[in-house]
């Protein structure tokens, strides 16, 4: 895609996105990290990538950006995308000073997007630094602990596993809890060897077999499906929380048949938000 463009020098910042199902999919993504070379072309083209633009870095000329502030590089890289944009597969990440339209945007795009990010107008580009603040949309889940890790050469818990009830009544793992204060770990550890049954998933478990996967991976504990905790989550990747999520409170009054998969927001079209805001 980028050798057909009709700049020859540049240096941009930006981020490889697939759309499937009308919501943006990590997987997919990560599905072309692979050693295989006829693997990732027969990908790309049945599911192929865009590339979604931030910032530029070198402008058409070979000068560096990197000390401009963003309202000089963020008119080099318009500029850039003017030239560039009949090729569909990139876009140019939209931007505003209005705080207001900034949150549109951001309850726009469900839980399917990380977040916004705002940066310094005037502020230089500071490659390997934190030097911008992503604001993300925290939502909330009842989910049924399907199983524990133990914490790393230890036997006290480490991680919950979580599940959610599919419409066949099977319970799928969706993610992972770990925060988790020391000093409720060993009675809470005691509380869950007391419960240790398989299977403890019956769709999705745990540790499926990936090049991702270690050793440890499928070291966990099946769980009789009798426990709730709500957790706080910030995105999602398929049927999965992608990060880990933050454990709010446990919930005794809530039935496990009742954590389900249709709490959990997934929006992101109409169409894909207008093609991310006619990008």
């Amino acid at each position: 895609m980028l050798e057909a463009l009709p700049e020859r020098t540049f240096a941009l910042d930006g981020e490889l996105a697939i759309a499937q199902d009308d919501t943006l999919s990590f997987d997919a993504l990560q599905l072309r990290l692979h050693p295989a070379a006829s693997r990732i072309n027969k990908l790309a083209v049945e599911t192929p990538a865009t590339y979604i633009i931030f910032d530029c870095l070198l402008d058409a000329r070979g000068r560096s950006l990197l000390e401009a502030p963003l309202t000089e590089r963020r008119r080099a890289l318009e500029a850039f995308y003017a030239k560039a944009s009949n090729e569909p597969r990139l876009w140019l990440s939209p931007y505003t000073h209005d705080r207001a339209v900034a949150e549109a945007w951001l309850a726009k795009s469900g839980g399917a997007l990380d977040g916004v990010v705002a940066k310094r107008a005037d502020a230089p580009y500071r490659p390997g630094e934190r030097a911008m603040l992503k604001v993300k949309q925290i939502r909330t889940a009842d989910c049924v602990v399907g199983g524990f890790r133990y914490e790393q050469g230890s036997r006290r818990v480490g991680s919950l596993l979580l599940g959610l009830y599919d419409n066949q009544g099977r319970l799928h793992h969706v993610g992972y809890t770990s925060s988790i204060s020391n000093a409720e770990r060993p009675e809470l550890t005691r509380r869950l060897e007391a419960l240790v049954s398989p299977p403890g998933f019956t769709g999705d478990a745990p540790g499926g077999p990936s090049r991702w996967s270690t050793e440890r991976t499928g070291e966990w504990e099946p769980l009789r499906p009798e426990l709730v905790v709500e957790v706080a989550y910030d995105h999602l990747t398929g049927n999965r929380f992608r990060h880990g999520t933050r454990l709010l409170r446990w919930r005794p009054d809530k039935a496990p048949q009742q954590c389900t998969f249709d709490q959990l927001e997934r929006e992101l079209s109409p169409h894909l938000v207008e093609e991310l805001l006619d990008h």
